[in-house]
């Protein structure tokens, strides 16, 4: 890439205009193209819109919207324009929004009508989905692609607030090369693909490969407009000869669970995973009904994918059950020593790390606002980005993954940081504390649970547990309740007053 580019050149402009950037699919499985002739036309005006509405390159605009054409034309007016998009996830409750769009300094809030009561009680001004369409047919075309250098962000994303709030990470425009190589060597997406990334946008998997890999590349990805259901999984591959698809392992287990046997006329040639560990069994269930094994990959909101099972010919090679794969080209990733920068002996656990000098493709930059946390990322001199998982790797460098360091929680390939889950409940006028831990679960990878102290003198019941599931459901995200709560006297804690999660989770293990 050159110094300085023009974003929606490289997503969009630069593509031959009949070509089809994406097929929406709507609940009847009935099916709109959109070509890059509709895309730049719609982004030129969608652009003019928010440029009338006073917004400049290098703001925040944050959308609350699933899956559809208007949040396609919405970003790329966004990028053509030169601002920075703040992705909101759909299921995320008013406070879990407010953090994030605070953080950014959003704005504005682009948002589903859905959403909007979501936003009633938040100072920002929203923009609905359906003035958004209407809107676009007053503005004018032939807005001229703004410029921005490769460290100008395109993106604003949050992680998912581990060890604190969320954290602001910038996606600057050189990360397009990085995702691009994911594309090309993890997913091998080919012009005569039928390619669907079955991810929520509103996640780093499925904006970063879901919409920004297959437009800087030109090839066609399926945004399925409706909520997930497996039996509509089934129909969407059949109806429309799917050849590679991209999914966490949660949607792939749900559809085992639905339809053991699959369905008739399959045309897949590649899968692949990431968000969560692979099991050995859904491998080879996949391999058995789908025709093709689910490849593993592993990556994080920080830096996209890095090490990975790839499907492109140059490096496909044997999958090993439970392992995450070898780091893909432009990625440098090794296991470290538990306490020290040196080298862990072959299958011994230590912590996984990026070598920043030999991995061109490594973007991140840091936290916005956050030298501390950004700081604890990288050893002192600069060589290694510590990714915060633990692992070992083996003699033909296949790296597997072993924990997280950071408690972080995932759930159906979402990443859910126990501190926001333990915030909502510690706002309980009778709840003193709580830990939130993950436990396997067959289908969904992980599932939440808690353990909670309640004021002293109450004690917990079958109704408690039902408030404080709802509340952790209206205040945080639908998706990321505890499934079970155990009261507690107290919880574990080190002698300076820090909470031991692990110590529950070894605890969780010994259970029947």
């Amino acid at each position: 890439m050159p110094a300085a580019v023009k974003p929606a050149v490289l997503l969009c402009d630069r593509h031959p205009a009949q070509d089809i950037a994406f097929t929406v699919i709507d609940s009847n499985l009935d099916s709109v193209d959109l070509s890059y002739a509709q895309l730049r036309d719609r982004s030129e005006r969608a652009a003019a819109l928010f440029a009338s509405m006073g917004i400049k390159p290098g703001d925040r605009v944050a959308t609350l919207m699933s899956k559809s054409a208007e949040l396609v034309y919405a970003l790329l007016g966004l990028w053509r324009l030169g601002a920075v998009h703040v992705p909101l996830f759909t299921a995320f409750a008013t406070p879990a929004i407010e953090v994030r769009v605070a953080g950014a300094n959003a704005k504005l809030i682009v948002a589903d009508e859905s959403q909007l009561h979501k936003l009633d009680v938040l100072d920002y001004p929203v923009l609905p989905t359906a003035e958004l369409e209407a809107m676009l047919e007053e503005q004018p075309t032939g807005f001229v692609a703004c410029t921005r250098s490769l460290n100008d962000p395109l993106v604003e994303i949050f992680t998912s607030g581990t060890t604190g709030t969320p954290k602001g990470v910038p996606v600057p425009v050189r990360a397009l090369e990085a995702f691009h190589v994911y594309f090309s060597y993890g997913l091998d997406v080919r012009q005569d693909d039928v390619f669907w990334n079955m991810a929520d946008p509103g996640w780093a998997y499925g904006l970063y490969y879901g919409i920004l890999a297959p437009l800087y590349a030109g090839r066609r990805n399926l945004l399925l407009t409706t909520g997930f259901n497996a039996d509509t999984c089934w129909e969407v591959l059949a109806k429309f000869s799917v050849t590679n698809i991209a999914a966490a392992p949660t949607i792939v287990r749900s559809m085992r669970a639905a339809k053991p046997e699959g369905v008739p006329g399959l045309k897949i040639l590649r899968a692949s995973s990431a968000g969560e560990p692979l099991d050995a069994t859904t491998i080879a269930w996949s391999e058995s009904v789908l025709g093709v094994p689910v490849r593993d990959h592993y990556g994080q909101t920080e830096m996209g994918m890095c090490i990975v099972n790839g499907w492109a010919p140059e490096i496909i090679d044997d999958i090993k059950p439970g392992s995450m794969g070898r780091p893909m080209p432009g990625y440098s990733a090794c296991v470290l020593q538990e306490d020290n920068d040196d080298y862990a002996p072959t299958g011994t656990r230590g912590r996984v790390a990026i070598n920043i000098p030999t991995s061109p493709m490594m973007w991140f930059n840091g936290y916005s606002g956050d030298p501390q946390r950004t700081a604890a990322r990288y050893s002192a001199d600069g060589r290694w980005y510590y990714t915060g998982d633990a692992g070992s790797m083996d003699e033909d460098g296949y790296i597997f993954f072993s924990s997280r360091d950071d408690d972080v929680i995932i759930m159906a390939g979402y990443r859910i940081g126990p501190f926001e889950v333990e915030s909502v409940l510690a706002a309980h006028p009778d709840v003193l504390e709580s830990a939130v831990i993950g436990v396997p679960d067959e289908l969904r990878g992980e599932v939440l649970i808690a353990y909670v102290v309640l004021r002293k003198g109450l004690e917990g019941s079958d109704e408690m547990t039902a408030e404080l599931q709802n509340l952790v459901k209206t205040q945080y995200a639908a998706h990321a309740y505890p499934r079970r709560i155990t009261y507690v006297a107290e919880l574990p804690k080190t002698p300076s007053g820090k909470l031991q999660r692990y110590v529950l989770r070894e605890a969780e293990s010994l259970r029947d």
